[in-house]
């Protein structure tokens, strides 16, 4: 009896330790952002809070100027190549929402702030080739209605491949490879992935993390034009041969249109993939009847014909068939004025991008189907899209069991002048470690973004890497956006 009664205890306990063990994160020396609660364990006094980006204003201007592209412009990539930013668009020179004389335009910036549009003298469109075109409505597949390249990283990838990019609806998403991002060739004459509608901008990049191709796109919950839009997913690793759909989970959260996903790896921590995704909330009209004619809206967008409104929202997954909405409020609301509140407006480009030192950047398609078609930069200091958020009273949340790589620990954060940060490292068994106490770290005061932890006697954390640990944070008036082990 003795030994069965023994022999169940040490089962349970050998079951306890290995449930345990599937608890430990293992994070390296991964930045860590606070824009879901995968890094939070519990919040005591503290809450996550998402931070909505500061105006830059206009950056571009789509139907002004020698190239005048049409009142519908939208769907913007926006890539960051050394010092180069390269943007992509789908612009419609005929003035009408017409997939025959849609292309795919190219404008270019060497600050991210000031763009141009420049001649390329590629393709012939209404009669000239003096135009920024990189891709024309060619084989009418319709591969320019959403036409979104991404720079891919993957190595050893051939020269002539460095740039891909996927397009098109109905017969299925082309490839298409480009040494430079201007000049493209399609990669064989069959769609590579079939068997949904597309009909909205579809997402693809290489993933570090999963090694392979992934590709985000357009579904519904109950089939073709039924029920709500929504994302699904495909990998590759090759680009060609695509594994079936996946429909992405959201889980117990309310069902919403999101209209594009907008997904990529973050670029200061790329196994977070960042989804800045347009929601659009369908037959919701805001202007006053009239007010669409003054405003010069095409007339299909006017009250009566394509209705709904749109904003921003943050998700976030690191891969697989879920993606996280921690938080279901607006990053990006509509501005001020009916302009702002047209059916398709405020459509995020893809990718937040780095713009300066402690920036960056999201651009945005606004005043769709009006005369003032543009898009405009939005701003956040870096890593800033979300935060741990302390009160002047203090509060205090602890991190999940991880272990890490590294000696030094650094915090992307900012304080009030009466407010602080301290960190405890704490055991296996939620103890401080010894010299690793709060009370034996220098508190953090200031506005930084790469600023180390320093205890008084073992500044170095050296010696705990790659054992099971968590942090406490012990904060008054304070914002944490991130967090990262370093060599």
């Amino acid at each position: 009896m003795k030994k069965g009664f023994l022999l169940s205890m040490l089962w349970l306990a050998g079951g306890w330790m290995l449930a345990q063990a599937q608890l430990i994160k293992t994070i390296g020396s991964e930045r860590q952002l606070f824009t879901d609660r995968w890094f939070v364990d519990s919040l005591s006094g503290c809450r996550m809070v998402l931070h909505e980006p500061a105006d830059r204003g206009i950056v571009l201007q789509f139907n002004e100027g020698m190239l005048k592209e049409g009142t519908q412009c939208t769907y913007a990539t926006v890539i960051h190549r050394d010092s180069l930013y390269l943007l992509y668009y789908r612009a419609g020179y005929s003035g009408i929402d017409d997939y025959s004389f849609q292309v795919t335009s190219y404008a270019e910036s060497r600050d991210g702030i000031n763009w141009v549009k420049p001649i390329l003298g590629f393709h012939e469109v209404n009669g000239s080739k003096k135009n920024n075109v990189v891709m024309t409505n060619e084989n009418r597949d319709h591969v320019v209605h959403n036409f979104s390249p991404f720079y891919d990283n993957r190595p050893g990838v051939p020269a002539a491949q460095r740039y891909k990019a996927l397009g098109g609806l109905r017969h299925g998403l082309f490839a298409y490879v480009s040494a430079d991002g201007k000049k493209w060739t399609r990669l064989q004459d069959k769609p590579v992935l079939t068997g949904s509608m597309f009909d909205s901008q579809n997402v693809t990049f290489w993933s570090e993390s999963e090694q392979v191709y992934v590709c985000y796109f357009r579904e519904w919950t109950k089939g073709a034009f039924e029920g709500f839009r929504t994302v699904a997913r495909s990998t590759s690793v090759d680009f060609i041969n695509w594994t079936p759909k996946e429909m992405i989970r959201f889980g117990n959260t309310p069902e919403e249109h999101i209209y594009i996903s907008q997904t990529a790896p973050y670029f200061r921590a790329p196994q977070i993939y960042i989804s800045t995704a347009a929601r659009l909330v369908t037959e919701r009209v805001v202007l006053p009847a009239g007010e669409a004619e003054r405003l010069g809206v095409e007339p299909m967008y006017r009250r009566g014909g394509i209705d709904g409104i749109s904003d921003v929202v943050l998700m976030t997954t690191r891969g697989g068939d879920s993606m996280d909405r921690t938080f279901m409020s607006s990053i990006l609301r509509p501005g001020i004025g009916y302009r702002n509140w047209i059916s398709r407006s405020n459509f995020p480009a893809l990718n937040i991008v780095e713009t300066g030192p402690g920036e960056m950047s999201l651009y945005v398609v606004q005043e769709y189907a009006q005369p003032g078609n543009h898009l405009r930069r939005y701003t956040w200091r870096t890593d800033g899209l979300a935060s741990v958020q302390a009160p002047y009273e203090g509060g205090e949340f602890v991190t999940p069991f991880f272990t890490f790589t590294g000696a030094q620990l650094s915090l992307n954060y900012t304080t009030s002048a009466a407010g602080s940060i301290r960190v405890e490292v704490q055991d296996a068994a939620g103890k401080p470690i010894k010299y690793f106490s709060a009370k034996d770290c220098n508190p953090l005061i200031g506005n930084e973004t790469d600023r180390r932890v320093y205890w008084e006697r073992f500044p170095q954390l050296s010696e705990l890497q790659d054992k099971p640990i968590r942090l406490r944070f012990i904060m008054h008036d304070a914002d944490l956006y991130s967090l990262q082990f370093e060599p």
